[in-house]
């Protein structure tokens, strides 16, 4: 057993040897661990992944001891997470976490053990393309976010001239990007004669497994149309719909699982209770009981993403863009303004909701009081920063769809133009604290050319056409006029009056 030093000295560090000694309040793996088999290879295996598919996968190995679904997790750029879970024979903690109805923070927590083994890409990417071709694989399911897909945010097709892209079809034995190494791993498995595997996303892209079918497509056509034919006919990428809020766990988060679970976890997750999960029943080689963790097996996933994509991660990007300006550092902090609560209420029931299609079992009603208590979990402190990252890639997926829905049946779309304009006065790059903060986004330096631009202009109206007249995100949205009428009052009173007195408007 390993010692590490920590704030409480020297301790145990959490692997097989610790597992028995932990609280009896621990959930820990039952199953035969040295039984498990890789089943499932897992591309991008971030805090997300390791909170959503492998807790659902975790109660399906207890559940019904089918011990062929261990997961291989692939970090495609940092050694990190192998770095922390290596030396903790692939364990790591859950700590799920609100608050009592006194607002008294709360957790409980379990071992998850599911995860077998985790790869780093760039330092072999021969074993992940071995993993992929294992006879024993039969998914690979992928958390890359958005701009992982490296498509065009606007249109969905393959970044053909994108650097990784065009290194990628040239190296197949060291692939850089998701897609390469998915494409060179069913090549390889095409060659030894293995069957098909099933593509699921876990991304919140609308219809990602359409999409990624198209890209994945895309992408073995530049190679072999044979391989591009076999592909598209044998393997499977049913749609899904991922929900359970998973902030990014922090020195401090890391302090208080050690001292409950007396032992050092190098990076347990943090996560909230609520979870949710519909995946289309479309398999090439069978999948873990899913349900017995919560996931919802059905036969179209569609409707559920649209509600999520919609409802949870529109109403995400909305908070994060309008509180971080405003100076909120958390989630819960901003959801305490009750006029961004308000605004936010009046944005799904009159601009959201009308566009979403019938849920059968679904009360709308619930859900939405269900999702802005979820916003408000102080025990979470999620971040604003967080969430705010990669806009250009989350806009046309958690908004402009809705918007092209609300024009095309003549509706207006006041609010969620004060939500576009949020995310654009957030590129300034500053809050109204005059505190700068970091602008990540894979077009930064395009957006802030272009804030930069629109500056010059004394116009609100030109300001707001020259920046909504960016195609790469806004697509054939671009410079539209009622995306623009709505985009341009709204943006330039949160330029001279502020957040909370726009807000007022909605009051």
């Amino acid at each position: 057993m390993a010692l590490v030093n920590t704030k409480a000295g020297m301790t145990e560090r959490l692997c097989a040897a610790t597992l028995a000694a932990l609280p009896d309040a621990v959930a820990r793996p039952a199953y035969d661990r040295a039984a498990l088999q890789p089943g499932i290879v897992h591309l991008g295996i971030g805090a997300f992944m390791r909170a959503h598919l492998a807790v659902a996968t975790e109660a399906a190995l207890q559940a019904d001891g089918d011990l062929r679904w261990g997961i291989v997790g692939v970090s495609l750029r940092r050694p990190d997470t192998r770095d922390a879970l290596a030396p903790q024979d692939g364990l790591y903690t859950v700590a799920v976490r609100d608050a009592d109805e006194h607002g008294k923070p709360r957790q409980q927590l379990q071992v998850v053990g599911c995860v077998m083994q985790t790869l780093v890409a760039p330092e072999d990417p021969v074993a992940v393309l071995e993993a992929i071709a294992h006879p024993a694989t039969r998914i690979v399911s992928l958390t890359i976010t958005e701009k992982g897909y490296l498509s065009d945010p606007a249109t969905g097709a393959l970044q053909d001239a994108h650097a990784d892209i065009v290194h990628d079809l040239a190296h197949p034995q060291a692939p850089r990007t998701a897609l390469g190494f998915i494409v060179h791993g069913l090549a390889l498995r095409r060659a030894r004669g293995l069957g098909p595997l099933t593509l699921l996303s876990l991304d919140n892209l609308s219809s990602n497994g359409t999409r990624l079918r198209g890209l994945v497509a895309a992408l073995a056509e530049r190679l072999d149309s044979g391989l591009r034919d076999g592909i598209v006919q044998d393997c499977r990428f049913p749609n899904s719909m991922v929900d359970r809020i998973v902030p990014r766990t922090t020195d401090v988060d890391r302090d208080g699982v050690d001292a409950a679970m007396g032992c050092h976890d190098a990076w347990p997750v943090i996560a909230e209770p609520f979870f949710d999960w519909a995946v289309a029943d479309h398999f090439a080689a069978g999948r873990p009981a899913w349900e017995r963790g919560g996931g919802r097996i059905v036969a179209e996933a569609a409707p559920w993403e649209l509600l999520k994509l919609r409802m949870v991660n529109g109403c995400h990007s909305a908070i994060a863009y309008l509180g971080l300006v405003a100076g909120s550092r958390t989630v819960d902090r901003a959801m305490s303004e009750p006029l961004l609560r308000r605004y936010l209420l009046q944005l799904m029931q009159q601009e959201v909701e009308p566009t979403l299609p019938a849920l059968p079992g679904l009360d709308l009603a619930a859900y939405r009081e269900r999702l802005l208590q979820r916003f408000a979990n102080p025990a979470l402190a999620h971040r604003t920063q967080q969430i705010a990252m990669d806009g250009s890639q989350k806009v046309p997926q958690r908004w402009l769809a809705t918007v092209r829905d609300r024009l095309a049946a003549g509706q207006p779309i006041a609010r969620l133009g004060l939500a576009v304009a949020a995310w654009l006065h957030f590129l300034r790059g500053y809050d109204e604290r005059e505190q700068d903060y970091a602008i990540d986004d894979p077009l930064a330096s395009e957006l802030l050319a272009l804030t930069r631009s629109a500056e010059l202009f004394a116009s609100p109206q030109v300001r707001a056409q020259r920046l909504v007249g960016f195609a790469p995100v806004f697509g054939d949205l671009a410079s539209h006029p009622v995306l623009v009428a709505a985009v341009a009052p709204a943006l330039e009173s949160l330029r001279q009056r502020g957040v909370t007195r726009t807000l007022e408007d909605w009051a």
